[in-house]
């Protein structure tokens, strides 16, 4: 795998190679379904690379230790699904407090409660709007493919290590369990990787004056202070950082709108509508924070429908309906509970539309 030639993968085990390549040596995790391959395979790779696993007693711990590693200025990972990444939450909100450099991957199961082990997107709200306490944000990633998937996971790193901010691939149980032709980059030189000495927490060897890593502050007006200091960051994330991709949208009178596998999805369908005389488009928000409001919002001027799919009751429709403003219907479209619905019948939903 040093060749940068293709490789038949799992989407879990790609993400767990993205990482290791992108210069992370350093993962803590516990099994669950449909994600476990990704916390068995970086068992038995990061001791290829002088890394360190570690498995937990469980996600609470997990998220805890993510803290601690982090505060190191290392990059570090985990990864889980849907119920393990609700018992993270406490620990995501003071790695983001902490303003703390690392990557969750959430490959997202169906719910809510225990649910079952099918693809869904449901958990939407909890990455994008935070699952945890307090004001804070994470920069939230949804890959349509293994290829993608990869690549993402490399830049996660990157723009975490940039703006000292945690990052959320955000993927299914489809995408983490299928296999795909995937092209790797080459590994990162680790002397390369952003230098963290200006805080993180190495020891006073040197005879530096002590770093302190922390989200506490008793003094309300120091600790609004830290948080307007966070947003400011966050606004420049805003402007920096959006990624989306169109597809058939420069004449396009409907515009779809999905992410992740069901953006996949729709591009079939909208090859097939256009057989039938229907101009769609597809809109494919990649970063689903920050999201891409005003880009979306641009289609105002010339679609007359904007369609929303989602393997949900319908979660990311409000950014959606937020983005649009009123100026055009906003339809939607969803199944949940782990089925993944069908080009067939999002096409015929479509067409009784237009």
């Amino acid at each position: 795998m040093e060749k940068a030639e293709k490789v038949m993968v799992k989407g879990t085990e790609a993400i767990g190679e993205a990482a290791i390549r992108a210069g992370c040596r350093l993962y803590f995790g516990y099994p669950i379904t449909p994600q476990s391959e990704l916390t068995e395979y970086m068992a038995r790779r990061l001791p290829e690379v002088n890394g360190t696993f570690l498995q937990a007693e469980s996600e609470v711990a997990v998220s805890n230790m993510i803290y601690g590693a982090a505060s190191t200025g290392k990059r570090v990972m985990t990864s889980t699904s849907s119920p393990g990444f609700s018992l993270m939450q406490e620990g995501v909100s003071y790695i983001a407090g902490a303003e703390l450099p690392c990557v969750f991957v959430n490959v997202v199961r169906g719910g809510p409660g225990l649910g079952d082990i099918q693809p869904a997107q449901s958990d939407y709200f909890q990455a994008t709007k935070g699952g945890g306490h307090g004001d804070y944000k994470l920069i939230v990633y949804g890959p349509e493919s293994l290829q993608e998937a990869v690549e993402l996971t490399i830049r996660a790193f990157d723009v975490a290590d940039k703006y000292r901010i945690p990052v959320l691939l955000l993927t299914d149980g489809l995408l983490g369990q299928m296999m795909e032709p995937v092209k790797f980059p080459s590994f990162k030189n680790l002397n390369t990787l952003p230098d963290h000495s200006d805080w993180a927490l190495t020891g006073t060897k040197m005879q530096r004056e002590p770093h302190r890593v922390t989200s506490f502050d008793l003094d309300p007006v120091k600790l609004e202070k830290m948080n307007i200091q966070r947003h400011e960051k966050y606004k420049t994330i805003v402007k920096k950082e959006k990624l989306f991709e169109e597809y058939k949208l420069n004449d396009a009178e409907v515009v779809l709108v999905a992410y992740g596998t069901m953006g996949r999805i729709v591009k079939s369908v909208v090859d097939t509508a256009r057989e039938k005389g229907v101009k769609a488009g597809v809109f494919r928000p990649i970063s689903l924070w920050p999201f891409p409001y005003e880009e979306l919002g641009r289609y105002t001027e010339n679609a007359k429908l904007f369609f929303t799919v989602e393997m949900s009751f319908g979660q990311m429709l409000e950014d959606v309906r937020l983005a649009v403003n009123g100026k055009k219907p906003v339809e939607f479209y969803g199944r949940t509970g782990g089925v993944v619905p069908t080009p067939g019948e999002v096409l015929a939903k479509l067409m009784e539309l237009v």
